[in-house]
């Protein structure tokens, strides 16, 4: 195991996580390169052009077991279109159709005004603004 190798494991193992083989794995894929989106069947591949012998199914499971320790923020929307952000700080995507990709948007010049009042017993998690963009003129 080198350094990566073990900076992953104890990563896992802070988010109460076992590192096993297909997890450090997938993270190594995942925390490697910077914040990205990805989705289930775009890590799928990814792992299967590195040599990972592992399952779609599988892959759907760390995935959510990540999310679930808080190491991935889910971007669902359009009912069964998700993406999972390494990024999971407070900020918004812009959705480019034409690539199926996310792009993060700052905070920093954007403001959320006139929320309805919420219901009793309710308080705001976070809000998710997803902004679609296609082909000018398309």
């Amino acid at each position: 195991m080198d350094l990566q190798d073990n900076a992953l494991a104890e990563r896992l193992r802070l988010a109460g996580l076992r590192p096993t083989r297909q997890r450090l794995s997938l993270a190594a894929i995942l925390f490697g390169a910077g914040d990205r989106h990805v989705s289930a069947e775009s890590l799928h591949q990814e792992a299967l052009t590195a040599r990972i012998n592992v399952s779609l199914a599988t892959v759907y499971n760390t995935l959510n077991q990540f999310k679930a320790a808080g190491l991935l923020r889910e971007v669902a929307f359009e009912g069964d279109r998700t993406f999972f952000d390494t990024n999971t700080s407070n900020h918004f995507h812009y959705y480019i159709e034409e690539t199926d990709s996310l792009v993060d948007i700052g905070t920093e010049h954007l403001q959320v005004m006139g929320l309805p009042p919420l219901p009793t017993g309710t308080e705001i998690d976070r809000v998710d603004i997803i902004i679609r963009l296609r082909k000018a003129g398309s």
